[in-house]
């Protein structure tokens, strides 16, 4: 997993994953640029972060070893990071990053180097998910268009959009899965939209991605030309209300966000490398494979209530959930 900032401590994880009844997971500190472990150095920001990462992927994928690579938080220490994480060795199932803004707001020089990053990882094999953001359509920028997140919008990038769930706690019935929207309570709402900087991906083009905005039919910008990237491309529940609880700086707390849904998907991918002993890389040329506009896909729960600002929630794909969240059996 990726990180530009704080940093966790053992007391925490013997105590959370104690809770769990299960072992602490093999975790591992990495230095990228002179980025540490530094837990206590932002306990409201980013050491909730660090620690969010690491229960969650530990307690969906417990015994999976986890290597956190510290950088900078700049465009050179986050590409030298996922740089190193791709060489690494063994090489991992997937990359977990929870880290991003606006693609507007990057270097084209920025975005360039970090998508040649995730390109080369996925060339090993190795599946880069990202989270699509918590800002919705808009993603925190205020000229009242729609924005997408990156690393998220990078067509390397498995991105991982938001909803809110509710379920009985006691049985794990599912009662009620929306596009989730808490921007009137000013607790966010999923990232997602079609990217100004992306083109299309051939593995997207029957998926009813809508034209970029802004565009006409017939323009490159619209389905009848190249059309942009979707965003995302996968759900899961991220509203802080019905989230996670983890545990950083000595306190239990309950935390979501799309960060929460990146690892989550990480935890996924890494359990579906070791059932079945093989790498998925670039996955959604798998995830997609029979997609069509309006239609629902095996393996995902259809979001299909719901927005996250300029986009609604409908049957199929679209621009707020993506194909939806992960069904399987509990395990």
């Amino acid at each position: 997993m990726i990180e530009l900032g704080g940093g966790y401590s053992d007391s925490d994880l013997d105590t959370y994953f104690g809770g769990l009844g299960i072992a602490v997971p093999s975790i591992t500190a990495a230095s990228v640029d002179g980025g540490s472990n530094a837990p206590g150095s932002d306990p409201n920001g980013a050491d909730v972060e660090v620690a969010l990462d690491i229960d969650v992927i530990g307690a969906a994928a417990p015994g999976a070893a986890q290597v956190v690579y510290f950088a900078p938080n700049s465009d050179s220490g986050f590409v030298n990071a996922i740089s190193e994480a791709a060489q690494a060795t063994p090489a991992p199932s997937a990359i977990s990053i929870s880290w991003g803004q606006s693609e507007d707001s990057w270097t084209a020089q920025g975005r360039s180097a970090m998508d040649s990053a995730m390109a080369d990882a996925a060339a090993l094999g190795i599946t880069v998910c990202v989270a699509s953001g918590d800002n919705g359509s808009g993603d925190a920028v205020n000229d009242g268009q729609p924005h997408v997140d990156f690393p998220a919008s990078s067509p390397h990038a498995l991105a991982c959009g938001g909803t809110k769930l509710l379920a009985d706690p006691a049985t794990g019935v599912i009662s009620s899965e929306v596009v989730w929207n808490e921007i009137a309570a000013n607790e966010g709402a999923g990232g997602g939209g079609v990217s100004d900087h992306y083109d299309r991906p051939a593995w997207q083009a029957d998926a009813g991605v809508p034209p970029r905005a802004g565009s006409t039919p017939g323009s490159p910008g619209s389905q009848a030309g190249t059309g942009g990237r979707g965003v995302p491309d996968v759900a899961g529940n991220a509203d802080p209300a019905t989230g996670y609880q983890i545990y950083s700086g000595g306190q239990a707390r309950v935390v979501g966000g799309t960060s929460a849904v990146a690892p989550l998907w990480t935890a996924l991918i890494s359990r579906l490398a070791e059932a079945t002993g093989q790498r998925f890389g670039l996955v959604q040329t798998l995830l997609y494979a029979g997609v069509a506009p309006g239609v629902s896909l095996a393996g995902f729960r259809d979001i299909i209530s719901g927005n996250n600002g300029a986009y609604a929630a409908g049957p199929g794909w679209d621009a707020c959930s993506g194909l939806g969240s992960p069904t399987a059996p509990r395990c």
